[in-house]
């Protein structure tokens, strides 16, 4: 089988790369550039087996080629806007990216599929922050709740998703859409909770901090990043075209909860502090999803937990 991956140098990517290779996959990356720029998760060996095609997904003619090249049976479509900050920055660039860069790859392989040379399964993957504010006690939710995003960001990605599912309704493009909630470990950029707590509570052993202090106490659905692509690949075997599918562990945890099991996992003890500065009112306060229909139709069901996320940031940030 030959993936196409795109925004194939990020996080998800690199990792989704190695779990097809070591399948025996093809596995072509796309996105900017010459070559891949994103954290430094595939060995060199990967990087060699692996196939580069860059592309621009707000280029038409650039998103073309790529799928013609590729000619894949599989595309999963990571590229996009994934920092809800960088998104609220700027929301043209946003949507641009995120929806119509979905619609840009999805004509692409329409246009394939009637040319007779290519009819690949697309997993289009969106965000748990599609569904917005929900009452506590209606966690976990599942597929069914409604979407009430309330970001630019949660917002694109409810759109990406609309038009997604349009094209298989339409013209039956082979379509899988995910709501996929928070997920982390090794490559994770910095400017993330978890990534960013590990980085603090480092320096705060080294006496270059002299408390841990949190903005928010949020609850929210993490996974392990070997979890997620696990979950993408058995989509890739056994999910059902038109489906939309959360990839959540249906469990919560808070953030002070993170920060408490941070510091006890490095043996620091420090302080943890609330600055009202870095709260924000219009933050979800509890986001957990049920991958019940996911495990149903794939059988996939975690097998690690956010302390197996921790551990593995720890372990990578004294290397």
């Amino acid at each position: 089988m030959r993936a196409l991956i795109t925004g194939g140098g990020g996080f998800v990517g690199q990792w989704l790369a190695r779990g097809l290779l070591a399948r025996g996959d093809a596995v072509d990356l796309t996105g900017l550039g010459a070559a891949i720029r994103g954290p430094d998760i595939l060995s060199r060996q990967e990087r060699r087996e692996v196939r580069w095609l860059p592309a621009d997904m707000r280029d038409t003619e650039d998103v073309e080629l790529v799928v013609q090249r590729s000619r894949p049976d599989v595309i999963v479509h990571l590229a996009g806007v994934s920092f809800p900050p960088d998104a609220e920055r700027s929301p043209t660039t946003t949507y641009d990216v995120n929806a119509l860069g979905a619609v840009r790859l999805l004509s692409a392989v329409r246009r394939q599929k009637s040319a007779g040379a290519v009819d690949p399964l697309v997993i289009i993957v969106g965000s748990g922050m599609q569904y917005g504010c929900h009452e506590p006690a209606d966690m976990p939710l599942d597929e069914r709740a409604v979407q009430r995003p309330t970001t630019i960001y949660a917002a694109s990605k409810a759109a990406q998703e609309v038009a997604a599912l349009q094209f298989h309704t339409s013209v039956g493009l082979r379509v899988i859409a995910t709501r996929s909630f928070n997920h982390s470990g090794v490559g994770h950029g910095t400017q993330y909770l978890l990534p960013s707590l590990v980085g603090r509570v480092k320096r705060l052993a080294a006496g270059a901090e002299p408390r841990l202090v949190l903005g928010n106490d949020v609850v929210r659905d993490y996974l392990h990043v070997d979890d997620v692509v696990t979950a993408y690949l058995s989509l890739v075997e056994r999910g059902q075209p038109g489906e939309v599918y959360n990839v959540a562990s249906g469990r919560g945890v808070s953030v002070r909860q993170l920060a408490e099991d941070v510091l006890q996992r490095a043996n620091v003890a420090a302080e943890i502090s609330t600055d009202p500065s870095l709260t924000r009112a219009s933050d979800i306060p509890v986001l957990i999803g049920s991958p019940a229909k996911l495990h149903e139709h794939t059988g996939w069901s975690p097998t690690k937990t956010h302390a197996d996320i921790i551990d593995d940031l720890l372990h990578a940030s004294t290397d």
